[in-house]
């Protein structure tokens, strides 16, 4: 009678001990990497303009050598030529994945991401970030509340888009993102969890023989970067529009400039989404544009620096000595960032710089 009953009770117990594994597999990896400053540093960044020689031109100019670097990369692009610049540059990267291309056209949709149409592209960021040991922040889809971008879930007027661009395939997509970057299992771990969520298994996109069988854990950080209030500012497009969860987002992160520089919205989105889900907070991309502002510059690294949770400013520069971005050409304000940049709260490099391979 025992016997009959352990008998019955085995294939409940595997399952019980499988699920078991699986969380600490998958939930290890979902917070192994958030790739924080040390206590009491903030990480200082500049955007990539795709010239070493604009970032050292930056670093003389506001007198701090920036320790992250940002880079702006199309959906499925290579990183041919941005690895050599990272290595020279010794800045730790974050990644920007949009979905528009260089010729204006839409490369994917939220939709076909959450469905398996990239995995190839997620797969090749999970395998180099591992084998390279690159630690690295991952910006997918940033901004998915500007109406501008491709992927956003409201259009310019105000209304809900739905379809491929509903907030659930963004948030989907998000997720999807998250699980295949990060890795940490064998690809049979991986398709459960994704099953969980029900989406599709690790999909075999285009010219790809054969899949890994298993996904090496990779230190990436994913950064859920909206808009503080939303562009167009409408309840529907309203950062909890597009939340795709606690355990998918290791940074929360947004955009702020001299332009746009609604303060309310932004203490509001720190107060929210970063405190209150106790996450650091980068500030993904801020500056000066089209117009000078010490006053804004003041402001903003005063912001950061009076409020524990924020631990990256990333300044935005565009391309050429012209652009509406460029710090530069801003003499009140560059003498103002200097001022603050000297502080030693601002290492000049992220510490454990990886070993490229």
């Amino acid at each position: 009678m025992v016997q009959a009953r352990l008998t019955k009770l085995r294939p409940l117990l595997a399952a019980v001990l499988a699920a078991i594994f699986l969380a600490c597999c998958l939930g290890s990896a979902a917070h192994a990497a958030v790739l924080k400053p040390p206590p009491g540093k903030v990480f200082f960044g500049v955007t990539d303009t795709g010239d070493a020689d604009d970032f050292r031109d930056f670093s003389r100019s506001v007198g701090k050598r920036p320790s992250v670097i940002q880079t702006f990369h199309q959906w499925g692009n290579s990183w041919d030529k941005s690895l050599p610049r990272w290595r020279a540059l010794k800045a730790r990267p974050m990644l920007h994945m949009t979905t528009r291309a260089d010729s204006g056209e839409e490369l994917i949709t939220p939709k076909q991401i959450a469905r398996g149409r990239g995995d190839d592209y997620l797969v090749r960021i999970n395998t180099q970030a591992a084998r390279r040991n690159l630690r690295i922040y991952l910006r997918p889809l940033g901004e998915p509340n500007r109406c501008l971008n491709y992927y956003a879930g409201v259009d310019c007027a105000g209304n809900v888009r739905g379809g491929d661009y509903s907030y659930g395939w963004y948030k989907q997509a998000f997720r999807r993102i998250a699980i295949i970057t990060r890795g940490g299992a064998k690809r049979g771990f991986i398709n459960a969890r994704l099953r969980d969520l029900r989406l599709p298994k690790v999909q075999k996109v285009g010219d790809a023989k054969r899949l890994p069988r298993r996904l090496p854990k990779a230190p990436v950080s994913l950064v859920w970067s909206p808009l503080p209030a939303g562009s167009p500012t409408v309840r529907a497009n309203l950062p909890a529009r597009y939340w795709p969860g606690k355990k998918w987002v290791d940074w929360v992160g947004t955009d702020f400039y001299n332009r746009y520089n609604n303060w309310k919205h932004l203490a509001n989105f720190y107060k929210k989404w970063s405190y209150s889900k106790n996450k650091p907070m980068a500030l993904t991309e801020f500056g000066l544009w089209g117009s000078d502002g010490p006053g804004f510059i003041k402001r903003i690294m005063s912001f950061a620096l009076k409020r524990d949770k924020v631990r990256m400013l990333v300044y935005y520069q565009d391309f050429g000595s012209s652009n509406s971005f460029r710090i530069q050409n801003f003499p009140k304000g560059r003498k103002m960032l200097s001022k603050f940049l000297r502080k030693r709260t601002f290492p000049k490099y992220a510490p454990a710089f990886p070993r490229f391979r």
